[in-house]
């Protein structure tokens, strides 16, 4: 049985995790150089939301761990607000 190269290894792995998706900047940075994720600003927060509801991750947003908490307390604000919905329902 012939043993695969590490280069076809790595092609295989690299076949499933690959997110060629551009990476969303929404954080703010206030006068006084505060970064902040406005929650009024429900155009932007609804590219951080998946097609059903859920918060996309890190991994997808492009965002470091301070802005993607965040992100999900805007979005959460928002959701409470009635700027986003909760579930994107179907009909």
């Amino acid at each position: 049985m012939a043993r695969e190269t590490s280069r076809e290894r790595r092609e295989k792995a690299e076949k499933f995790q690959n997110f060629n998706r551009p990476k969303l900047k929404i954080a703010r940075t206030t006068a006084s150089g505060k970064t902040y994720i406005d929650y009024k600003d429900t155009e932007s927060l609804r590219k951080m939301v998946s097609g059903n509801g859920k918060i996309q991750s890190r991994k997808r947003t492009g965002a470091n761990a301070m802005e993607q908490r965040m992100i999900a307390r805007a979005v959460k604000r928002a959701r409470y607000m009635a700027l986003l919905p909760y579930v994107n329902a179907v009909s």
